[in-house]
């Protein structure tokens, strides 16, 4: 195993941690963004406000996500079984 092949391990994985989180992040940054607007349209100020709807939208993003996240996973330990196999 050479430089060129560490970076390419490297790389992929870091490009399934990134799609793997990306539902759950967009969800969030979407949900987050929508209720700072109402609040600040309303301004009411409640701390519960920002933290359950927050919590309840990931749930329901990672739940629906789950089998796109599990494929990403797989993909990405099969690639690497692939190359152990082979020898890198």
């Amino acid at each position: 195993m050479n430089e060129a092949d560490a970076l390419e391990i490297v790389q992929y994985a870091i490009w399934t941690v990134l799609l793997a989180s990306g539902p759950a992040v967009v969800v969030a940054m979407l949900v987050g963004v929508s209720i700072a607007l109402v609040q600040a349209l309303t301004q009411v100020q409640e701390i519960t406000l920002t933290f359950v709807p927050k919590i309840v939208a990931i749930l329901l993003a990672v739940a629906f996500s789950g089998p796109f996240v599990g494929a990403q996973i797989s993909s990405f330990t099969n690639v690497i079984f692939q190359r152990i196999q082979n020898g890198f």
